[in-house]
């Protein structure tokens, strides 16, 4: 989610239940689900193609997790209640110092092609794959001095400071397993042949079409999965995708669109996977850039949006609520302080400070005082988002600026800002994470950082949630963090994001997955399923 939380889309202990659909503005609308069935194969419309399926080589936003999660079993998981716990580990257990994490290996478990999951397989990945240079997870993980074998099971992650939301590390794909052997053996070709220890093992993979996997039949957990195959197919247009549910192509479908949403409500014989989290659609920008690097200029763009618009542009008017945080009313995490200081609608306090940077003599661009600021916004081209973006230019094109339009294919979009390589654009922000995972990607030096922005109330703040596991101390910090950033507004927000797993009656499942000692996970959450644990009755 690191990448994923950013752009796409899922508080440690936040809110949500299994069906992943009791907080406001979200329905549960799910058949009942019966006994297992054995057998049967399925396809999944996925909202994106993923550029590789290799842990440090990937970008895993929500349809690339649906995927992984079917190869890949994660270390830890979470669970209903939004904490993380031990799944394909046994157990993780703290230091007092919160400096080292000693993590236990289940027994008995090979990865498809027969190598075991041991320590030293754990320590391979690590040390040659997930921390190497170029590694996407090399600058999360630069916290771990070492990690180090203790016995055949038995692991110590060494790390150079405390940490209390280091498990949660190990829920995406720092922590997924993957043989060592096959890597080496398939070279530069390894992220398009994934060999995990996952419930299904991989078939074929025919980039921008379709991704094949079949029933792992040496399982760890004896009964799983109930399926035999699933087809994974990229289908990036919301309106194909949807028809592609109605008309059968699939049988089932993920989208984080409102309008998507609310439409898949309206069809009969399918069951809706719903779930609204800490995440929200966003316009981010490239405060590395003039003149974006001025903070009335960003505040200017901010007191400009009325939310109420975007939201119904979006199709989530009734359904979606403004969001004004990285963290929903339903988390521990949410601030009403944090709430009363977001810059909302002010068309005259927008003004204001737009011309205040514009006939500044010193202003950062370099432009003469009194010429209108020029910029270009850019957006993946789905229908929706066009007319967010069309209204984004129409809020800031009244103060006098002059916005381009231009939109970029997804996977274009998430490198182009990994590289830092615009100046603003539609994302999604906030995650269904601990909040130092949340914050410290975001705001310290690190690819994620996306927007540039630095702060050292930040990062103090961050200090203070990397060495205590007490609620009210992690609380006020969040609360601190979220009153600099509404104040510096790097990037706005627009409004909680509804995902949905739509489904046929047919599919059952997604949200009644368990944890190997029977705890409850959280269901379908951010439009993410354990497929392994889901089966079809015809």
């Amino acid at each position: 989610m690191g990448l994923a939380g950013l752009l796409l889309g899922s508080a440690a202990c936040g809110g949500g239940n299994g069906n992943g659909g009791a907080e406001a503005g979200a329905v549960v609308d799910v058949s009942e689900a019966g006994d297992p069935v054995e057998g049967g194969s399925i396809s999944v419309g996925l909202e994106a193609e993923t550029n590789s399926w290799l842990p440090g080589e990937g970008t895993f936003n929500q349809p690339g997790l649906n995927v992984a999660y079917a190869i890949y079993d994660p270390l830890m998981q979470r669970t209903e209640d939004g904490g993380v716990a031990p799944y394909l580990a046994e157990s993780m257990e703290p230091n007092e110092a919160l400096t080292e994490w000693t993590l236990t290996l289940r027994p008995g478990i090979d990865f498809h092609d027969g190598t075991p999951l041991n320590s030293e397989a754990l320590k391979t990945v690590f040390d040659t794959y997930l921390t190497a240079p170029g590694s996407n997870l090399a600058a999360q993980l630069a916290q771990v001095t070492s990690l180090d074998v203790i016995d055949e099971l038995t692991v110590v992650y060494r790390l150079s400071s405390p940490n209390a939301a280091f498990p949660d590390e190990l829920v995406t794909a720092a922590g997924w397993p993957f043989s060592p052997t096959a890597a080496a053996a398939a070279g530069d070709d390894a992220g398009a042949n994934p060999v995990g220890t996952g419930p299904f093992t991989f078939v074929e993979w025919q980039r921008d079409n379709r991704l094949v996997v079949e029933k792992n039949e040496d399982y760890w957990q004896e009964g799983l999965p109930y399926l035999d195959q699933i087809t994974f197919r990229p289908i990036p247009d919301e309106d194909t995708r949807l028809s592609s549910l109605q008309s059968g192509d699939v049988d089932a479908m993920q989208s984080l669109r409102q309008s998507t949403v609310v439409r898949a409500r309206e069809f009969d014989g399918i069951s809706n996977y719903e779930h609204l989290g800490s995440n929200s659609g966003a316009a981010t920008m490239n405060t590395s850039q003039a003149p974006f690097d001025d903070v009335r200029v960003r505040q200017a763009l901010a007191y400009a949006m009325d939310q109420d618009e975007l939201i119904e542009v979006l199709g989530g008017t009734g359904v979606t609520p403004p969001q004004t945080q990285y963290f929903s009313p339903d988390s521990p995490y949410y601030s009403q302080a944090v709430e009363d200081a977001y810059p909302s609608y002010d068309f005259d306090q927008a003004q204001e400070l737009y011309d205040s940077y514009i006939n500044d003599p010193e202003r950062s661009d370099g432009k003469p005082v009194g010429e209108n600021l020029s910029f270009t916004f850019e957006c993946p081209p789905d229908p929706s988002l066009n007319e967010l973006s069309q209204l984004y230019q129409a809020f800031w094109t009244a103060l006098g600026a002059e916005v381009q339009l231009s939109q970029v294919e997804q996977a274009a979009w998430i490198q182009k800002m990994l590289a830092r390589d615009y100046e603003v654009g539609c994302t999604r922000v906030g995650n269904d994470r601990d909040p130092y995972i949340v914050f410290s990607q975001a705001f310290q030096p690190n690819p994620l950082n996306m927007t540039a922005f630095q702060d050292p109330e930040i990062d103090a703040q961050l200090e203070i949630l990397k060495s205590t596991t007490d609620l009210e101390a992690r609380k006020a910090a969040v609360e601190e963090i979220g009153l600099v950033l509404n104040a510096n507004v790097p990037n706005t927000f627009t409004a909680a994001t509804l995902t949905v797993i739509a489904t046929r009656d047919a599919v059952k499942n997604l949200n009644g997955w368990v944890f190997p000692d029977g705890t409850k996970g959280n269901g379908a959450a951010n439009a993410t399923a354990m497929w392994g644990q889901a089966w079809v009755t015809d």
